[in-house]
């Protein structure tokens, strides 16, 4: 068989079978040739989903006719020289405007600026018209219609048009976050409406467009840089999380990428803030001089390779992690939301148990004072104490207010001071401006967690011997894994042996836990190990093992605080970063102002 060129039209048939995937494609692909021509205002409009009509009108520095006449041959482009290591520009192939045209009726109007009149050039399904006049305003007009019809094939791979109407919106939203300065316009038969007006500077209002009013009241500025690399943007705190990871943004040198290592970095970075199954919210931009980045790896330009990926991970991982340490132990806005629709008249959950006359429900308070001295154990450890006490007694059933102790006033706290326990697990706290609610399991589950983490910098962690040594059995392979990893369990004060094929045997207990239940501890440990991910480091382990510690280690539910151990809690929580949420990432906290008190009772 002899080898021969195929023809031009069916060269660029292949081309856009990598460029241009699905209507999407082609939008995004002509948005950045509008940012690329100057503009600051784009306006796309659509219908059937993209598949049936794609306009970008902008207001750039337009094209002439000679510009036109090449702007749709392969390879063509004013935005490169002669090299790919200075790609400055969002396009640099050439092939978008050939490859929809190959595929879709393509039509371009154009007046570059300054110019007395324009010019309009039509490819369909390949075949190119001449370049002739036409009257057009500074700017640029591309319509692309019935895009796949000269190859129908492709069209039974598209989606609906809902769905491929949705996949254009989420185009334009990262363009317009990615350019705050340039006014966006989505509209069509097939939406409503939609309009992100510029912003300037303000990268926040325009986030807080396309990620809601919520996200700037819950945003945490990132600005970093190491060794020439600059990460700016912003994330949410901790407790700000979405059920799947469509609000992560990431940018490079202004380029809307989807980058596999950016995202791993943010995942790693939360790690012990967020819930499993929950994303954080993120827009993060990377600087990089474009000789560090390469953009080439695909057609499509949403995948780009770094020179030196383990700098960018660090650095975000860092960066991230210095931003949390600052300010992530706010409570998310949202939590107070909820809280509000909760307490509103009228309110009652599904799930909730038919509502109880008052005089005959049982009171959920506790008293909080006095208390027989036996009925608490304390044991002091590195900063603070972790408290062993009974349940709850049943033949108390009335709450009496916390004293209003000499050095407690709630207005010198972020936190305030304690003035009532609830249900025995949560700590009511008044602050100068409202009130707040602690979770007193999974806020002293954090501040364990921190003295572990803080401890390990040092040393090996206090232990304490067990007069018996407690067997536990298991299964073989979680021992095996168990004692292949007994040297970083020994650095946390977990001393284990084997003992049989089908044991361990624990002789030694972390100090600082106090009192703890081994082997609901161990065996924890062992499925925890078994998730672990074997390219981690020795401290990624020992900080996963004392995530898991803590939890066992912490006040529990159900045991009552006197006033001067919830102050304690309250104080230690304020020193501690991070402390907004446990080590699962569920909150710790929520605060209710008193404004939004008073809104429940109509008093504003």
């Amino acid at each position: 068989m002899s080898v021969k060129q195929l023809p031009e039209t069916l060269i660029n048939q292949i081309a856009a079978g990598e460029v241009i995937e699905r209507p999407a494609s082609a939008a995004k692909e002509l948005i950045e040739n509008a940012i690329d021509a100057g503009a600051t205002r784009i306006e796309i409009a659509t219908a059937g989903g993209g598949k049936s009509l794609i306009r970008i009108t902008d207001n750039g520095s337009g094209m002439d006719a000679a510009d036109l006449d090449l702007a749709v041959r392969r390879h063509c482009t004013s935005k490169i020289s002669e090299t790919l290591d200075d790609i400055r520009t969002l396009g640099f192939r050439g092939e978008a405007l050939p490859s929809i045209g190959s595929v879709a009726k393509l039509t371009i109007t154009s007046r570059r600026n300054g110019h007395p009149e324009g010019s309009q050039v039509a490819v369909t399904g390949g075949k190119m018209s001449g370049v002739k006049p036409a009257p057009a305003n500074t700017g640029t007009v591309v319509e692309v219609r019935d895009i796949f019809f000269a190859t129908p094939a492709r069209l039974k791979f598209l989606k609906t048009e809902k769905a491929e109407a949705g996949a254009i919106t989420e185009v334009v939203k990262r363009m317009a976050i990615a350019f705050p300065h340039i006014r966006f316009v989505l509209s069509g038969s097939d939406r409503t409406t939609l309009e992100f007006p510029a912003t300037g500077d303000d990268h926040l209002a325009r986030m807080a467009q396309i990620l809601g009013a919520d996200f700037r009241d819950n945003a945490i500025e990132i600005d970093a840089m190491r060794e020439d690399v600059g990460l700016s943007g912003f994330v949410g705190v901790p407790t700000f999380h979405r059920g799947n990871s469509a609000h992560q943004y990431a940018f490079v040198n202004g380029r809307p990428v989807q980058d596999k290592l950016i995202l791993s970095a943010l995942r790693g970075a939360y790690a012990e803030s967020v819930p499993s199954g929950r994303y954080p919210v993120a827009v993060l931009s990377i600087k990089i001089d474009p000789a560090l980045v390469d953009v080439n790896v695909h057609p499509a330009k949403s995948d780009v390779r770094f020179r030196d990926p383990g700098l960018v991970r660090g650095l975000i991982v860092g960066a991230i992690r210095e931003a949390l340490h600052r300010e992530g132990d706010r409570a998310a806005t949202t939590g107070t939301s909820g809280m509000m629709r909760a307490f509103r008249p009228g309110f009652q959950p599904a799930h909730a148990a038919p509502r109880t006359p008052w005089a005959a429900a049982a009171s959920p308070f506790r008293p909080l004072y006095p208390q027989p001295a036996n009925d608490f154990s304390e044991q002091v450890q590195s900063g603070f104490d972790v408290l062993t006490m009974p349940a709850a007694r049943a033949d108390t059933a009335i709450a009496e207010p916390a004293p209003r102790t000499a050095g407690e006033d709630a207005p010198r706290y972020r936190l305030g001071a304690a003035r009532a326990q609830v249900h025995e697990n949560y700590i009511v706290a008044q602050t100068e401006d409202g009130l707040v609610i602690v979770d007193q399991h999974a806020a002293h589950e954090r501040l364990v967690f921190e003295a572990m983490r803080k401890a390990l910098d040092n040393k090996r962690l206090a232990s304490q011997v067990l007069l018996i040594p407690e067997i536990i059995d298991l299964p073989e392979e979680d021992c095996d894994r168990l004692m292949a990893n007994a040297e970083e369990l020994d650095r946390l004060g977990l001393s284990i042996e084997r003992f049989g094929p089908g044991a361990v045997a624990v002789r030694e207990t972390p100090a600082m836990l106090g009192e703890v239940d081994a082997t609901s501890m161990v065996r924890d440990l062992a499925d925890e190990i078994a998730e672990w991910n074997t390219a981690g480091g020795l401290r990624g382990k020992l900080e996963y093992v004392a995530a898991t510690m803590a939890c066992h280690g912490s006040v529990r539910s159900g045991r009552r605080l006197r006033p001067e151990e919830m102050n304690a809690l309250l104080r230690e929580m304020e020193a501690t970063p991070g402390s907004g949420t446990c080590n699962h990432g569920r909150p710790t906290y929520i605060e209710l102002k008193l404004s939004d008190i008073e809104r429940l009772f109509g008093r504003s």
